[in-house]
């Protein structure tokens, strides 16, 4: 109703004439059909006149324009109070407001917190651009075999990465090096070039027998040097070793390898000259590095630098240190002055381990065992002195430098490379536990020394230790495990768990009992979501799959909301997975109870409740690394050695094979052939598990399909006989699928199996 009362005046003038309210009611409803009152309206006395003729909207729905006018001119005039007065005194009376709202006072959100070796404290992880992080990691030495103690700091970096990445949201630019110049590298490639060199010479029992006591010498003046008990057990073990292959030519050679390479080492060393030998072993192991990485999961970095790339760029840094007072040349080498540097007003020397500071022992491992000698330690100022860069002595490779030829020092490499990529100033610096003093604390040293500043690195992330079997793991001990030794007993995921169940930042120890838990845990989650696909397989309507909740489903919901909460809170404590994977695990465990008093009950689980808890499980395993391809719920199954999603592809088969079978069953029953019913049973039982498959038989309710490797399989038969063994201990009698039940809920927290507490952590019980 748009427009001037004018032009409106003469259509109310002919429905103020209308004397029946019916017929006055319709003819209002034709003539407000072809009019607009909510936009651009104009109120006349006309619209008031015939508001005042009608007591209340009519009840015909068909006059709907009415009722809407209606409704629209009461809220205007503010109700039948305001009929017949005049619009400018009643109208803006009338009009309602909106009441006043107040916001939720909320919570403060979770800040996250890392452990920095800089302050030895939990700080808030602020970045220094916004959501970009700069990440360098100190890559390994690549001279050997990748073993776990390599697997410890990587797997548990590439966790932290990844939970900053996909879980906090940041934009993680990750660097890491190659360390393929070295003392161990040059003496190991040294050695081996040596030694096959004797080998194809093929040398006489008397003349093998000749050399191995001519290098016997040296080593028996070095293991009555020894004082470290360690050390001197393995020296021990090669002598008695070398000892009892005397008697064969062909063993004594391999057994003895150690022993002439080092011998070989000392006499002929210096005639090695080809640069091409201390090339060829360094990338042999990188690609073996690269290869075990793969298999672990671990992301590759953004970008990987190799010290032999960045020697031009190594050779500049330390002649800017040399320029800024902070480093001194001495007979071709060049040495960083710790004493001149801590006296600086600006600097501070020893800031990671200010306690280390003159342990000659770490300082001259950080040196090299080819650069601790005598006449290089009369070229330092001081003891605490390091190399920036070496002159090379006749056997060692040499790049052209203002100080004659030479090569880097170990510490000098990461802060060239590092600095090149990331700058005067990087979010995070990451690296072995041990690495801290000397290496990273002659790293901060030298860098801020060039840059003149005190902050290359705010955060300092370092990995625990690991142990093997309680004891320390070692290379130059021979006492440690390759990457590849141990994937021949676990896979990929296992490990990753066991480190998952550890914090990153503590010691871990390599053992059978840690191994098992995390093969229980893989196996309860892995439970868990075979039990939900199963129960998402039911063929069920649209609108089947959105049910009525009762209040189980309520307390389960909150209850999963309540872990997702203290899940984020552990991640913000220093990324605290081991309290994140306990928090899984008590969900999973609430999850089954409530499927198992779903099918006591013989009612359907709510599926689509289950459908978000198994994925948001998922999400977060798959942010852990732990599921390693796409997934859209739970751990995906492989063929062997093959990228076919396996289970995608079967169980279309495997459910029409359980139908077929539980038709059969069902008239076996009714015909009473029982010879039917036991072939039944051995498909079950004992065909189909050889196959990956498992069939779980419920009494008024559809086989349950389950798909799974054979270690799977065996598995859930473990499980399956602890839950017998829980019930028999309590003297409690059930079916098969009830004590499966039992088997499958987490000890932790079922209340209804308080006692079930003590037996947490046991290799048997889930």
């Amino acid at each position: 109703m748009s427009g001037s009362s004018g032009e409106q005046a003469p259509a109310y003038r002919s429905i103020l004439s209308i004397s029946d309210e019916a017929a006055r009611v319709q003819a209002l409803n034709e003539h407000l059909s072809t009019r607009s009152y909510v936009q651009g309206y104009s109120l006349s006395q006309a619209d008031v006149d015939v508001f005042r003729q009608l007591s209340a909207p009519p009840a015909d729905t068909r006059l709907f324009h009415v009722a809407r006018w209606f409704r629209h001119m009461e809220a205007i005039l503010g109700g039948a109070c305001g009929r017949g007065e005049p619009r400018g005194r009643q109208a803006s009376k009338g009009r309602r407001g909106q009441p006043q709202w107040s916001p939720p006072a909320g919570s403060p959100p979770c800040k996250l917190r890392l452990y920095n070796s800089l302050t030895r404290n939990k700080d808030v992880f602020i970045p220094q651009n916004g959501k970009k992080v700069t990440w360098y990691c100190c890559g390994p030495t690549v001279y050997d075999a990748s073993h776990m103690g390599h697997a410890r700091s990587y797997i548990s970096f590439d966790i932290l990465r990844r939970v900053l990445r996909d879980y906090f949201g940041f934009d993680v630019f990750y660097c890491m090096n190659i360390t393929d110049i070295d003392d161990k590298i040059i003496k190991r490639a040294r050695q081996n070039y040596l030694f096959e060199q004797y080998r194809g010479k093929q040398p006489q029992a008397a003349q093998l027998l000749e050399d191995v006591h001519a290098a016997l010498k040296p080593f028996s003046v070095k293991l009555n040097e020894t004082t470290d008990p360690d050390r001197k057990q393995m020296l021990e073990r090669t002598q008695r070793a070398v000892g009892l292959a005397a008697r064969c030519a062909e063993v004594l050679l391999e057994e003895a390898k150690d022993l002439l390479s080092d011998w070989l080492d000392s006499t002929l060393g210096s005639e090695v000259t080809d640069n091409s030998i201390f090339s060829k072993l360094p990338k042999f192991w990188e690609e073996e590095f690269h290869r075990d990485m793969e298999t672990l999961n671990v992301l590759p970095p953004d970008v990987l630098t190799r010290v032999s790339e960045y020697v031009p760029e190594i050779v500049n840094f330390v002649q800017k240190i040399v320029d800024n007072g902070y480093g001194y040349v001495s007979n071709g080498s060049v040495y960083f002055d710790t004493v001149k540097f801590a006296s600086s007003e600006r600097h501070s020397y020893g800031k990671l381990v200010p306690e280390a500071v003159g342990d000659q022992k770490a300082l001259q491992e950080g040196e090299g065992d080819l650069s601790v000698s005598a006449d290089r330690l009369s070229e330092k100022r001081s003891p605490n002195d390091f190399a920036l860069w070496k002159a090379s002595k006749p056997g060692e490779p040499s790049w052209p430098c203002p100080w004659g030829k030479g090569r880097p020092g170990w510490h000098i490499e990461c802060s060239a490379m590092a600095s090149a990529l990331l700058g005067a100033s990087m979010d995070i610096h990451g690296g072995g536990f041990d690495l801290r003093f000397p290496h990273h604390d002659n790293e901060l040293a030298q860098s801020e020394a060039y840059f003149d500043n005190d902050c290359w690195v705010r955060y300092f992330l370092h990995t625990g230790h690991l142990t093997i079997a309680g004891c320390k793991m070692s290379k130059s001990l021979k006492n440690f495990i390759t990457i590849k030794d141990a994937l021949q007993k676990h896979s990929a995921r296992q490990l990753r768990l066991a480190f998952l169940m550890h914090s990153w930042k503590d010691t871990l120890d390599y053992s059978s009992n840690t191994m098992e838990s995390a093969l229980q845990y893989e196996k309860f989650m892995n439970e868990f979501f075979l039990n939900v696909k199963d129960i998402l397989r039911a063929p069920v309507d649209i609108t089947g799959r959105f049910e009525k909740w009762e209040d189980e489903e309520s307390e389960l919901n909150k209850s999963f909301y309540d872990k997702k909460t203290a899940v984020h809170e552990a991640l913000c404590d220093n990324v605290d997975t081991r309290t994140v994977l306990e928090e899984m695990r008590a969900l999973v465990s609430q999850c089954n109870l409530y499927m198992a008093a779903r099918k006591a009950a013989r009612r359907r689980p709510n599926r689509a409740l289950l459908e978000s808890i198994a994925r948001y499980l998922t999400h977060m395993l798959k942010v852990f690394g732990a599921i390693e391809e796409e997934s859209s719920l739970g751990f995906p199954v492989r063929g062997p050695g093959s990228s076919l999603n396996l289970e995608s592809t079967v169980m279309p088969y495997l459910q029409v094979l359980s139908e077929f079978r539980e038709g059969v069953r069902k008239i076996a029953r009714e015909q009473k052939v029982p010879e039917v019913l036991q072939l039944s049973d051995a498909l079950r039982d004992d065909i189909l598990p050889e196959l990956g498959v498992r069939l779980e038989d419920h009494e008024g309710l559809p086989t349950v399909v389950k798909l799974g490797g054979q270690r799977d399989l065996a598995e859930g038969e473990r499980g399956e006989e602890t839950g017998e063994w829980c019930w028999s201990l309590c003297g409690l009698t059930g079916t098969r699928d009830q004590r499966r039940s039992c088997a499958l809920c987490c000890a932790s927290s079922c209340a209804k199996a308080p006692w079930l507490r003590v037996f947490r952590g046991r290799p048997n019980c889930v």
